[in-house]
């Protein structure tokens, strides 16, 4: 349908079998590995695709007796969390843009971890299960944007040395004479005429909304709806919005600071440090020097976006972590070419999920945050 130049379409042989990243993929697994944990329907895109949730343990019981605005100035969030405000939520979700993939393989792959022990490699991660249990809730949400993860016609991208090009054009899109549309330049035309390009890329759903920019006081997109009713309904303290970005001249998985209430601030910078000390022993960060890497104050904060949203909504800590891409290299702190395996990007979205996991069952979730 689209004129997506062919040599960015090709693919690796053979692709490892841990990578499922299609729609297609996501769909089939959770069809057949799913048995511990309950699939559900949450929603439609704007293409019609339905957007799937895996859920583990009991929901929360009973309701707040007000807003969580109206709770912000009772100065208790208690009061809109319900009864059981002491239960911890976790929720996560990927591909939020449709050309970034190694959120849903991440996922996906904490499913397999949830459901047996051990990820689609068969390397099994106790620590995880373990920490995994003490959390009484958790949701999980593969591909936020099936239309535009539908549009991207790749399971897996070869690498292509140094040059973003192909990632661009595959995730912002193309303009009519095949020159790539760009980031952040992507973001100036919401939502986007799709006559107006060769390719709009993985970014918009089908009604050619970026979905982490909706309009969220005006008329929601579906996808965005869905999210808001599933967040009202599970009230989560935790939220993980698992993207592929991370900055080219320190190429490693990056958390950003959101623009949230003031009262997510220190509890974000404490998760920061815990993820990214743990990415760095593990030797996922550039260096292994975690009073460098795990410093919150090397990030700045985000514009209001998606996470800004769902945290005004909700209350949760929405945070966004950006991974490497598997197509592409960086340079580390010291300049030097990086070349991220796709092994080592699956363990630095499990050492994510791991962390922030145990960050919640430690510490308890908003209720204690925000005293």
């Amino acid at each position: 349908m689209y004129a997506i130049p062919p040599e960015y379409l090709t693919q690796p042989e053979p692709i490892p079998g841990f990578w499922r990243s299609t729609v297609e993929d996501v769909h089939a697994f959770l069809d057949s590995h799913i048995q511990r944990g309950s699939v559900e329907i949450i929603g439609s895109s704007a293409g019609g695709r339905p957007l799937r949730v895996v859920t583990y343990g009991a929901p929360r019981q009973g309701r707040g007796t007000t807003t969580f605005s109206g709770a912000l100035g009772f100065r208790d969030v208690q009061a809109y969390t319900g009864p059981d405000y002491e239960k911890c939520v976790y929720m996560a979700m990927g591909s939020v843009h449709g050309a970034e993939f190694e959120g849903i393989v991440g996922i996906v792959n904490l499913l397999a971890v949830l459901e047996t022990g051990c990820d689609l490699r068969g390397r099994a991660w106790p620590e995880l299960v373990d920490v995994a249990a003490r959390v009484e809730r958790i949701v999980l949400l593969p591909i936020a944007n099936p239309d535009g993860r539908a549009r991207v016609p790749l399971r897996m991208q070869t690498h292509h040395g140094q040059t973003s090009d192909v990632q661009e054009y595959l995730n912002t899109g193309g303009k009519l004479d095949g020159s790539i549309i760009g980031w952040p330049q992507c973001k100036e035309h919401i939502p986007l005429d799709f006559n107006t390009v060769q390719f709009p890329g993985g970014y918009p759903n089908d009604a050619g909304v970026n979905i982490q920019h909706d309009d969220f006081f005006g008329p929601r997109q579906p996808e965005t709806q869905a999210l808001f009713d599933l967040t009202a309904r599970e009230r989560p303290d935790l939220i993980l919005n698992m993207h592929t970005g991370a900055p080219g001249n320190n190429y490693f998985t990056r958390m950003h600071r959101p623009f949230a209430e003031p009262a997510a601030t220190p509890a974000f910078e404490a998760l920061y440090r815990r993820v990214h000390t743990r990415l760095a022993l593990e030797g996922l960060q550039s260096t292994k020097d975690a009073d460098l890497e795990a410093d919150p104050a090397q990030t700045g904060m985000s514009p209001y976006n998606l996470d800004t949203a769902l945290n005004l909504h909700c209350g949760a800590l929405s945070v966004l972590i950006e991974a490497p891409c598997h197509g592409f290299s960086g340079t580390n702190r010291a300049g030097e070419v990086v070349i991220h395996q796709p092994e080592a990007l699956l363990d630095a979205q499990l050492f994510c999920h791991l962390e922030a996991l145990r960050f919640l069952a430690e510490t308890g979730g908003q209720w204690k945050w925000a005293k």
